[in-house]
């Protein structure tokens, strides 16, 4: 075990994973605030055995969730303007003139 983590290390790690972001964090807020409302019915039941926070943990997961689909919807958004600045950039460089001393 003394070894495992000695020396350089012999590759890169891979890049991030991309996907549908933003409909992940919507579906998972929409399943959180579902859940909360499934558990109204028994709120009795729940104060009754000392269980509340069950009832409030969905909802605290669907605030928490509403914060992530405003963070990931800038960060979409971010990450969209900065590959049109680079395509616009490249597109701008591939058609200036070129500076020839001959």
């Amino acid at each position: 075990m003394a070894g495992l983590f000695s020396g350089p290390i012999k590759h890169e790690a891979p890049e991030p994973l991309e996907g549908p972001v933003v409909a992940t964090i919507i579906g998972g807020t929409l399943l959180w605030f579902v859940l909360f409302l499934a558990q109204l019915p028994f709120y009795g039941w729940f104060e009754d055995n000392d269980r509340l926070w069950w009832v409030w943990t969905p909802l605290a997961g669907a605030g928490l969730g509403l914060i992530g689909i405003w963070y990931v919807r800038k960060r979409d958004t971010a990450i969209k303007r900065s590959r049109a600045a680079e395509a616009q950039a490249a597109a701008e460089a591939a058609t200036a003139p070129k500076d020839d001393p001959s």
